[in-house]
């Protein structure tokens, strides 16, 4: 038995996570899916990267989580790669990328994707903290392998996401590659949340230096096309 912390990513909580999670919990493993600082109800629009990534490592304290999974999904990627900075040597047993960003020091979100996303974004924010994937994005680059119904179904369910979370730097002690925690990327192959010209992998997942590659096919958003699969590469990926 394995104990698994599922981090969502930008306009998800961790209710979105329950589905892969059963999956999951199903083989006999635990749990958990917290939803980040930003991303909760009466949260602040201001919430910044740092805020989100200590909710995190608050919650494995609350929890006194040990020797666990810890898998970050899109923005997931910077939350758990800060958690793994400021979290004791050996309490995580493996880093779980799943079509995830990887920062390096004093790198933000916005570093890590292309110009017409900081445009739109940049634009959106104007009129708040807070900004929305919009849903043409969601329903051509992020739920392809999804019917229109579903997608639209899926995309009622999101949050507005804090825009510091995107535009805060990354404060890191040492870069990913560095970590001595071992680690696993998940790349589904028909994800073109980022265009295949900066593709998740090679291009973010080999910041991790030595890794585990575990693909599969399926879309970004896999925790609402086909759980199971999500599941599945998740636990491959922390064997």
């Amino acid at each position: 038995m394995m104990t698994f912390v599922l981090v969502h990513g930008a306009w998800h909580t961790g209710d979105l996570m329950v589905a892969v999670a059963e999956h999951i919990a199903s083989r006999g493993h635990v749990v958990h899916t917290p939803t980040a600082a930003g991303n909760r109800l009466g949260d602040s629009a201001d919430t910044s990267l740092e805020e989100a990534i200590q909710s995190i490592v608050e919650f494995i304290e609350s929890e006194a989580l040990t020797d666990f999974v810890l898998v970050g999904h899109s923005y997931g990627g910077m939350l758990i790669t800060g958690v793994a900075d400021r979290m004791p040597a050996g309490t995580i047993r493996r880093l779980v990328y799943w079509s995830a960003f990887v920062p390096n020091d004093g790198e933000c979100l916005n570093d890590l994707v292309p110009p017409f996303f900081l445009d739109l974004f940049d634009k959106m924010a104007e009129s708040g903290g807070s900004v929305m994937m919009p849903f043409p994005i969601w329903r051509e680059a992020l739920t392809n392998d999804m019917t229109d119904e579903r997608s639209t179904a899926a995309y009622a369910k999101l949050v507005p996401q804090p825009y510091r979370t995107f535009t805060d730097k990354i404060s890191l002690s040492l870069p990913p590659a560095a970590f001595a925690v071992p680690k696993s990327y998940i790349n589904f192959t028909e994800d073109t949340g980022m265009p295949h010209s900066m593709p998740w992998h090679p291009r973010l997942s080999e910041k991790l230096g030595l890794f585990r590659l575990v693909q599969a096919s399926g879309s970004h958003e896999v925790c609402f096309s086909n759980p199971a699969a999500a599941a599945g590469a998740i636990l491959m990926a922390a064997q």
